[in-house]
């Protein structure tokens, strides 16, 4: 085989040779997730669908060590970009669709490309396409920092004091979380979990002692049990300080504030 060399590394590398591009059988049987055996495979789909050798595909050996510090020839086939895509496409499932797809956007994008008629046009692309990876690292750049900057301003703008009003501050950000995820009662649930996990208590346990109790001393049985998990948390300085952490982190993590 002659030289190999990346053409594109995205979701699965494709090689040039000469004027073929291929595709590691064995990358694409890893990124389609099948279940057998590669050599199995492989070769199950060359003689089902008819692919001949040095049309669709090639193979070249190669030794390899193995753990007991012996050898063994290893057959790797390597896909034509055509076949590569037909492989996706009868694969029949979600991974072949993203691959194929894949393969398409590879082909399309180097059909654009016009190959270089002198050295000058040469210089020409290899400065455009290192003006085009400047200019994407720079849009990463930025975006990053927009995002940083977001989060920021989102920490900045959630400030819930300590004090007696931090029962109605927490209420209005679980409110507006709710809203944005869709759900009254799942954001709720998770933020409990989430206080029971790092305080190490049972909020239904408490609420149930604090019910019975009040009924004791007197207070009403229908007052007594409108009583919530809120109403557990305020009796204790340490339940209060760790609920509103976690109402806090699922605000910035929301992007609510």
């Amino acid at each position: 085989m002659e030289t190999i060399n990346i053409l594109e590394n995205g979701l699965i590398p494709v090689f040039q040779v000469k004027d073929s591009k291929l595709v590691n059988g064995r990358d694409l049987h890893e990124f389609l997730e099948v279940g057998t055996k590669f050599t199995d495979w492989i070769k199950e789909r060359i003689e089902k669908y008819g692919f001949v050798e040095n049309e669709d595909f090639f193979t070249t050996s190669e030794k390899r060590e193995v753990a007991n510090g012996g050898f063994k020839m290893v057959v790797e086939y390597l896909l034509k970009l055509d076949t590569a895509k037909e492989i996706s496409m009868v694969q029949n499932n979600e991974k072949g669709s993203q691959a194929r797809k894949y393969f398409i956007e590879v082909e399309k994008k180097f059909k654009e490309i016009v190959n270089p008629q002198s050295i000058e046009d040469l210089i020409i692309m290899q400065a455009q396409r290192m003006k085009d990876i400047r200019l994407q690292i720079q849009q990463a750049k930025d975006q990053s920092a927009a995002i940083g900057e977001a989060v920021q301003e989102i920490r900045e703008v959630i400030v819930v004091s300590p004090q007696a009003d931090w029962r109605e501050q927490t209420n209005k950000l679980v409110a507006k979380i709710c809203k944005k995820l869709d759900s009254y009662n799942l954001p709720k649930e998770t933020i409990y979990k989430a206080l029971e996990v790092r305080a190490k208590c049972d909020l239904k346990i408490r609420l149930e002692n604090k019910i019975r109790r009040l009924i004791r001393e007197g207070i009403s049985k229908s007052k007594a049990e409108k009583l919530n998990y809120l109403d557990v948390i305020t009796d204790d300085s340490k339940l209060i300080e760790i609920y509103t952490a976690i109402v806090k982190e699922m605000a910035i993590k929301n992007k609510v504030a």
